[in-house]
């Protein structure tokens, strides 16, 4: 009762706020933290998350992982940084104009809970400003489905993480829906079961329709975190986001390599062997197995990948192997590499202690 007296005292007022009397006890990661001795390899791997440039996405999800492992105080410091670089129009965590229309929606969890945790009136107007952007600014098609960016009529998978688990958290469990459908009707391949990387407009054609691996990481992961955030009242939705959710897993299993890990192109044996994938599934399958939407059979998979993903930490705590920073087209490291280390095993140590 004293966490929800807390989001009350929190509310302000006005359309555009966010209503963190929605976000439960329940969905709080912080309140779900399992204390536990601290694994070394985890603690090495965060020191080298915490030492890499950041664009908003990267600011996003380290901090999301950081949430996951139920790190407070590092959570509030990432989203006082993430407000301090506010734009104008809203958009969070920007440290340079590369045109990101859902990107700096990643950080908004994070910086929704710091609110919560801190009082600070500056980090709710924070999460206040981005939800106001993505419901009355952002670039969007004429069925109300987001644009990646800004100066491209582009539809990206990416986005399927960056912006329906924030607008779940934050209230809008309905439009959060209504952009998973939105991306899913222009990007599944339900043949293949897997999502494409790329739809453009302007050519009425895909702009990438090769299935990136990490792009259908980002859906399944963004996917269970709308999940978990859900109200009991859209049980529909719910089931059926469930359906999603292992239709994903199932077309990025059918390529999964002996050694537990996936090519970059999903069926392209010819593209680079890529871990964060394998990460990001594990951490999906832990989560479903402990919200009981995915089989106890699956962790074996996630089990693999796991193993696969921990032997490619170096000595300095970087996961070697992931698609790489800037580019984002060979292997190399990279910061939502670390940061899907952190969630898995966030998620791993949970379903243990659900399990234990």
């Amino acid at each position: 009762m004293k966490r929800r007296t807390a989001l009350r005292n929190l509310l302000t007022v006005g359309a555009s706020s966010v209503p963190l009397v929605s976000w439960t006890a329940k969905n709080a990661p912080g309140q779900r933290a399992i204390s536990q001795a601290a694994d070394p390899l985890i603690e090495k791997v965060k020191l080298a998350m915490l030492t890499m440039q950041r664009h908003a996405w990267e600011q996003g999800v380290a901090a999301q992982a950081l949430l996951e492992l139920g790190d407070d105080e590092l959570v509030v410091l990432m989203a006082k940084e993430a407000v301090i670089r506010i734009s104008d129009d809203g958009r969070l965590g920007q440290v340079c104009d590369n045109h990101g229309v859902t990107d700096p929606g990643a950080n908004g969890e994070a910086v929704l809970y710091a609110a919560l945790k801190s009082g600070d009136p500056t980090l709710k107007a924070g999460a206040d400003r981005m939800l106001d952007y993505f419901l009355h600014k952002a670039p969007r098609r004429k069925d109300g489905t987001f644009y990646h960016i800004d100066d491209k009529p582009q539809v990206w998978i990416d986005s399927m993480y960056m912006a329906p688990p924030f607008l779940a958290i934050a209230g809008q469990p309905d439009e959060a829906m209504k952009q998973i459908e939105g991306f899913r009707k222009l990007l599944w391949d339900g043949r293949k079961k897997l999502f494409s990387h790329i739809w453009d407009d302007a050519k009425n054609d895909f702009g990438r329709k090769d299935f990136w691996g990490v792009g259908n990481g980002w859906a399944a992961a963004g996917m269970t975190r709308v999940l978990r955030a859900m109200p009991e009242r859209m049980s529909a939705d719910k089931k059926r986001l469930q359906t999603y959710i292992r239709d994903v897993i199932d077309g990025c299993l059918a390529h999964q390599r002996p050694d537990g890990l996936f090519h970059d192109v999903l069926d392209n044996p010819k593209t680079f062997v890529e871990v964060n994938l394998a990460q990001i599934m594990a951490y999906t399958i832990y989560r479903g197995i402990k919200g009981g939407w995915i089989g106890p059979a699956y962790e074996a998979r996630a089990d693999k990948m796991r193993a696969a993903a921990r032997a490619k930490v170096d000595g300095l705590g970087l996961v070697q192997g992931v698609c790489g920073s800037p580019s984002f087209e060979a292997p190399g490291t990279a910061t939502e590499g670390q940061a899907f280390f952190l969630l898995m095993e966030a998620a791993h140590r949970d379903l243990d202690a659900f399990t234990a």
